[in-house]
Formats: structure tokens, C-alpha cells, sequence
């Protein structure tokens, strides 16, 4: 995409009202001319990236994209992708950073690092693996976003003619995704078939004997009763089209070539390593995902700290065991956990309501540690039924940008005893508020900052604040009784146990059923839990390991102010500090909190 294409999306994203924003600058800095011509790039940037990702523009917030579809799964698209990185890399390196006030030069750090990141990435065929039994991708977003549950909008009669524009197009998406998979298994590059099986009932989904029994069809029954009846049958002629005539017949031929065609050929092993240039990618992933450096020492230091953690966790399991006054070893203990009826809700409402219950009392104690509050709230949902079966047991939707929409607190209902009641404080925590929910709101609210840093993620940034905002749970009056505790426990569990096993699998020659019976061995998690997250780590390799040490690198900087500070540290200071610029990589933003405490000079 050229960057006139890109000028003019930012001119007519200003004309439909979108959330283009100009440069405010609301710390008090002045802008400069260097500031104004970075901002202008970064933007057309933004716009640039959001038009190789329609799907997430809509679920943005953005409006101009809600009837575009990516031709991801091509080496087309990669390509043009990796070319505008090249592209802007360049303009980016000729400016002077001296020009710039503080964030502007902030902005301009990341945005060299990012792209420079993308190319490191862009030898690496990820696009030959264009969905999987873990990451649905286009196929599993536009079963969401046709249900009428998603972030497609269907209100008025244009929103219906975009879907249809957009959903035309998933033939065609189908198309190249079957010639990168074909690829794929000529390379040697596919997901094993364990976790690509999964897919299957995804992608069954998307099937139906009838338009009426289709999942597409749910906006049909929600057409307005006040358009005029001859609109309405319109809408409904062209959906039923679209049902019958695109998106069945590509559902099921997508469906139909993965189980004949891909599975049989799909690799057995699940260690990346096994990957052409394997090794390396793993790497670069491990780099991408935790924002440390990507050398051969990592995955082995990662693993050891893995191991450390769980020893630590498993001692503290051990107290509450005694506290509750259960006898027999800890294993019999977490036997018990999963097996206690009293744990665990019968019916799926009751559970929802309880989160729900447990939003109102969090959210009336968070201005004990924090000075801010995002403009948006969250909401409670369950998973939808056709992916739950292959997810974990919950996530967390942004809200839009405007913060119009809610954010989305997902809750996993397929088995309830995978939600026990004493996992419900800690996973509210990390999810909703004070966890992701405070996190990426406050971040898009930023309309100081360029969209890409408003909109941008690092992981290691993101989920580690997740945990860490866990933590504060018994500053916050949770965690009381034992149990509840230990659900603290058990979730910090999942983490370490995370660094061990995902090296464990792709470094050191871990089985799935090796890397299975060490998460049961040390956690009381539900064995259906237990599966999908090995899964996930199989085909989303390094993504997992960002949580535990971002979190433990987020405990360090909060004791190491507090020293240094002594009585004059806040901590609603110090979180709003962490949180007020965004997402950064660790070593920015230790960077930036060394000033703040004044632990390091000022920048010039």
C-alpha cells in the first residue's frame, strides 16, 4: 500500500469521525517541529498497518474497515507487510532525535525497535501456518463476528451490506490459506497434528444443512423491526445468498482439505526447534514475546528460573494445605481441590453472576492504590460454545477506543470444574480490573501518544502487569480465607510453570504428554485446562513466558523504588507511572521509572 493510499485513509477515517487525534500534549511538554513530522509518520503508519489488519481495525474502534477482509495467508500480503517496515524504518532513522521533547523521542525509540523487530521476524514463514487448533485466526473471527456476538456492528442497514462485502471475500482468504498449508507441508512448516485436529470443530462451526441453522444467521433474527419490510427482505435475501452460496461452501472445503489433506501430513513432534531454522525462530520469539536479548544462553536461564519459582510456590501450597488442616501429601491435596464438589458452581449463570458480584467490590476498592480510573468498564460473558472447548479458562476484550464499548471479561463455562470458586479473585484481578482492563484502557486513553504505542502491545509489558495485578489482591482486601489464597497460589503456579515447560517442549525435547504430567504434578488446575494450555504453548511458542517475568520484573522495580524512596514512595504514584506511557518494553521502562525516581538524570 503506498503512502498517498495511507494519506488518504487518515483523511477519510477525519471525515467518518474516527479516532484519528492530533498531538495534545498533556504533560506540559512543547511540541516541536521535529515532534509534528514524527507524529505524521507514525500516523500514516498506523493507518498503513491497520489496513493489513481490517478484522482488528473493527475491533479497534475504527471505522472505514468493517467491510474489508486481509488476504492474510498469502506471501503477498507478508511481503507487503515487510516491505512497509523497510520503508518507514528508513524515514524513521532521518530525524534527529535531538528535536524531540521526551515523548517524542520515546516514540521514536519504539517505533525503531518495532520495525526493526519485524524485519528480524520477517525471515521466518509464519504465514505457511495461517490458523491452527489454538488460533483459529480469520476463520474463527468471522464465525465470532457473523454470530452477532463480535465487534462487527449490526444496527443499520450499511452495517448488514458490510458484513456481507466483508464475508464475500472469505472464499477467496480460503484460497490462499489452502496454497500456504499446501506449501507448508512441501516445507516442512506445519503445526502438529495434535493441536491442528483441534481446528476442526472450529471450522464445523462455520458449517450448517440449512441458512437457518447456521450461526451466520443469528443477524437475521436480530434485523430492526422498523425498517420498512421490503429493506428488511432485502437484507435477509442477501444474507440467506451468503450463507448458502460463500461461506458454508468455504467452510466446509476449508474443513474438509485440513482433514484430509493437511492432518495426515502435519508434523508429529511439537518442539518449534523441529521448524526449518527452527532454533532461531524460537529465539527470536522468546525475544519478541519477554523484550530480552535473543541469545542462546535465554531459554536455559528462563527454564532455571522456571524451576526456582515452582519450588517457591509448591513450599507456600504446602502451608495452606496445613492451614486447612487436610491431611496427606500434596498431590492427595490438589486430588481433593479438583474433586470437592463445594469448589465449584453446577450451573454456568451462577458462576457469571459471581464475577459479576465480584467487579462491584473490586471496583469499589481499586482508588486505594491507584489515582486513575479508565473512562470504561468491563462486562461478563461467557466464551462462545464454538471455541471453548480448545480455550483456556478465560480473557479479557479491550474496550473502543471512545471507550463506548465496554470491555469484555470472557469466563470459559464448557466444564465448570475448571472454574473453581477460589480461583475467582485472582483471575478477576488479572483479567479485568485492575489486570488488562486498567492496563489497555488507560493506554488507549493516552491521546497524546501516536496510535500505534495507544494501540501497541509488548507482552512482556501486558501480562506482566496482569500478574502483577494479582499481587495486589490482599492489599486490596481479597484473598482472606486460605483457599482463596491458594487460588493466588495456584494461578502464580501456571506461570512459573510456564518458563519450565515451554523451553522444556521446544528445547529440550519434551513430549506433550511429558509436558502434561509435570502441570498435574504441581498444580490442582483441571486436566482440560492443563491440555489446552500445553497446546497453546506448542503453536504460540514464548508467548507464555512473558507473564512470569514481566511480573517478577515489576516486583523488583516496586521494591527497588520503595528503598529508594522510602517514605516519599506512593504506590498509586508508581502504578500510575507505570501504566501513564503506555506499553514499553522492560528495559524502557525501567529506564523511565529510573527518572522518575530520580535514580537516573533527566533527559536533556
Amino acid at each position: 500500500m503506498s503512502r498517498l493510499l495511507a494519506a488518504w485513509t487518515l483523511a477519510a477515517l477525519s471525515l467518518l469521525g474516527g479516532c484519528v487525534t492530533q498531538p495534545v500534549v498533556v504533560s506540559g511538554e512543547p511540541v516541536t517541529a521535529t515532534d509534528e513530522a514524527l507524529w505524521a509518520l507514525l500516523e500514516d503508519y498506523f493507518d498503513e498497518w491497520l489496513s493489513f489488519r481490517a478484522t482488528t481495525a473493527t475491533a479497534m474502534g475504527f471505522p472505514g474497515y468493517d467491510a474489508q477482509l486481509e488476504l492474510s495467508a498469502t506471501e503477498a500480503h507478508w511481503d507487503s507487510q515487510l516491505e512497509m517496515a523497510r520503508l518507514y524504518l528508513e524515514e524513521a532513522r532521518a530525524i534527529d532525535p535531538a528535536g524531540l521533547s521526551r515523548q517524542g523521542r520515546l516514540s521514536l525509540d519504539l517505533f525503531l525497535r518495532d520495525r526493526e523487530q519485524d524485519l528480524a521476524g520477517g525471515i521466518f514463514p509464519a504465514w505457511l501456518m495461517p490458523f491452527d487448533g489454538f488460533d483459529g485466526g480469520v476463520p474463527a473471527t468471522l464465525i465470532l463476528y457473523g454470530s452477532g456476538e463480535g465487534a462487527q456492528p449490526f444496527e443499520t442497514p450499511g452495517d448488514y451490506q458490510r458484513w456481507i462485502q466483508r464475508a464475500s471475500m472469505f472464499p477467496r482468504w480460503v484460497d490462499g490459506a489452502i496454497a500456504a498449508m499446501r506449501r507448508g507441508l512441501a516445507e516442512g512448516v506445519t503445526p502438529p497434528a495434535v493441536v491442528m485436529e483441534k481446528s476442526l470443530r472450529m471450522l464445523s462451526a462455520g458449517m450448517a444443512e440449512s441458512p437457518e441453522a447456521s450461526v451466520f444467521y443469528a443477524p437475521i433474527r436480530k434485523l430492526p423491526r422498523g425498517w420498512k419490510p421490503a429493506e428488511r427482505e432485502q437484507i435477509r435475501v442477501a444474507m440467506v445468498r451468503l450463507i448458502e452460496e460463500r461461506l458454508t461452501p468455504s467452510y466446509r472445503r476449508l474443513h474438509d482439505f485440513v482433514r484430509d489433506e493437511y492432518l495426515p501430513g502435519c508434523r508429529e513432534g511439537t518442539a518449534w526447534v523441529e521448524l526449518p531454522d527452527g532454533r532461531a525462530w524460537y529465539r527470536h520469539l522468546v525475544a519478541q514475546h519477554t523484550t530480552l536479548p535473543a541469545d542462546d544462553a535465554l531459554p536455559a536461564s528462563i527454564h532455571a528460573t522456571g524451576l526456582a519459582e515452582v519450588a517457591r510456590i509448591r513450599s507456600a501450597m504446602e502451608t495452606v494445605k496445613r492451614e486447612v488442616g487436610f491431611e496427606g501429601d500434596l498431590q492427595q491435596f490438589f486430588a481433593w481441590v479438583r474433586n470437592e464438589p463445594a469448589f465449584y458452581y453446577d450451573d454456568p449463570e451462577d458462576l457469571l453472576q459471581g464475577y459479576r458480584t465480584l467487579r462491584r467490590r473490586i471496583n469499589a476498592r481499586l482508588p486505594r492504590l491507584f489515582s486513575y480510573r479508565p473512562r470504561a468498564d468491563y462486562v461478563v460473558r461467557p466464551i462462545e460454545s464454538f471455541r471453548a472447548e480448545s480455550e483456556a479458562g478465560a480473557e479479557y476484550a479491550a474496550p473502543s477506543a471512545d471507550g463506548s464499548v465496554p470491555g469484555i471479561f470472557y469466563i470459559n463455562t464448557f466444564n465448570l470444574r475448571a472454574q473453581p470458586k477460589f480461583g475467582m479473585e485472582t483471575l478477576s484481578l488479572h483479567e479485568a480490573s485492575p489486570g488488562h482492563h486498567y492496563q489497555s484502557s488507560v493506554q488507549a486513553e493516552m491521546t497524546d501518544l501516536p496510535r500505534f504505542r495507544r494501540f501497541g502491545d509488548y507482552t512482556a509489558y501486558s501480562e506482566g502487569w496482569a500478574l502483577y495485578a494479582e499481587s495486589l489482591g490482599r492489599e486490596l482486601g481479597l484473598f482472606r480465607e486460605p483457599m482463596a489464597w491458594f487460588g493466588r497460589l495456584n494461578d502464580e503456579m501456571l506461570r512459573a510453570m510456564r518458563l519450565v515447560v515451554d523451553t522444556g517442549l521446544h528445547t529440550r525435547g519434551w513430549s506433550r504428554e511429558q509436558a502434561i504430567r509435570y502441570m498435574q504434578e504441581n498444580s490442582s488446575m483441571a486436566d482440560s485446562d492443563i491440555v489446552a494450555e500445553v497446546d497453546r504453548y506448542i503453536v504460540w511458542p514464548g508467548q507464555a513466558l512473558a507473564y512470569k517475568l514481566g511480573d517478577l520484573h515489576l516486583q523488583r522495580l516496586r521494591g527497588k523504588y520503595q528503598q529508594a524512596l522510602g517514605g516519599r514512595f506512593d504506590v498509586r504514584d508508581f502504578h500510575w507511572q507505570v501504566l501513564r506511557d503506555g506499553a514499553l518494553p522492560l528495559d524502557l521502562l525501567e529506564e523511565k521509572l529510573d527518572r522518575w525516581a530520580g535514580l537516573a538524570p533527566a533527559l536533556p
